[in-house]
């Protein structure tokens, strides 16, 4: 019964009842996952990977993932939810680790003439303001943040894979894999596609159940203008600004 992880914005409110309906499925003898994640937000990922732990536990069902193109940074914490993980020999795993990224755009407003002006009640609320020179101790502050971060995402992969990581420090680095150097790794158990996996586990019968969250209204629609039926079309730029961060954490891996 795979459940499609990660084909849009990562939220646990977008997933959660498709989750649950796969869990629920009588007579189920376990509940794949179909991930293909380049990551996102780290909490909206653990939410996830605890809602899929709650579940598994709560139906004594095992969970299975099967990684499409990708599993990478949040979309890796998203595949240890499960007891096994199965990627073809091209999907990418791992990137294990935490990213933030801004410009530096005080030398060009200052060039154009342009001064900054920001009133705040709190001496560092502007912390890492792009307008604004850079600061050393915001630059630090972040950078423990990040430390926080990478050190529970480390404990939560060592906790879910134990003695099935051969890599050393260099999983946690950052780095990511093409699937045979991930099993080799430790970050996958087998080489092998859903169905062929399934049928190989289960039998010629089993019967695969998909269940995918429902579309959000950006992707039903063109950008601009509406799709034939319809009278008018609106741009929700929430969901375009989505849609241009997914293509650029798509594009971090090379798909």
């Amino acid at each position: 019964m795979p459940a499609a992880l990660g084909r849009g914005s990562l939220s646990l409110s977008a997933i959660d009842g498709t989750l649950k309906k796969a869990f629920s499925v009588t007579g189920a003898k376990a509940v794949a996952l179909a991930i293909n994640s380049p990551g996102g937000s780290p909490v909206q990922s653990h939410l996830i990977f605890r809602r899929i732990r709650q579940l598994a536990d709560e139906k004594k069902l095992p969970v299975i993932a099967y990684v499409e193109d990708i599993a990478a940074s949040g979309g890796y914490m998203l595949a240890c939810a499960a007891d096994e993980i199965v990627a073809d020999r091209s999907s990418i795993l791992g990137s294990i680790g935490v990213v933030s990224a801004t410009f530096g755009l005080d030398k060009a407003i200052a060039r154009l003439g342009i001064d900054r002006r920001v009133y705040t009640a709190g001496t560092r609320k502007v912390t890492l303001d792009p307008f604004q020179p850079e600061n050393g101790e915001d630059v630090e502050h972040l950078k423990t943040l990040q430390r926080d971060i990478h050190a529970f995402f480390i404990e939560l992969v060592r906790e879910r894979r134990g003695t099935r990581l051969t890599g050393g420090e260099e999983l946690f680095s950052g780095l990511y894999w093409a699937g045979e150097r991930s099993a080799a790794l430790g970050l996958v158990d087998r080489i092998g596609t859903a169905h062929d996996d399934l049928v190989a586990r289960f039998g010629e019968k089993v019967d695969i159940r998909p269940f995918e969250p429902g579309r959000s209204g950006f992707l039903r629609r063109r950008l601009f203008g509406a799709t034939a039926g319809e009278t008018s079309g609106l741009v929700d730029f929430d969901d375009v600004l989505a849609a241009i961060e997914r293509r650029s954490l798509f594009s971090r891996y090379g798909l």
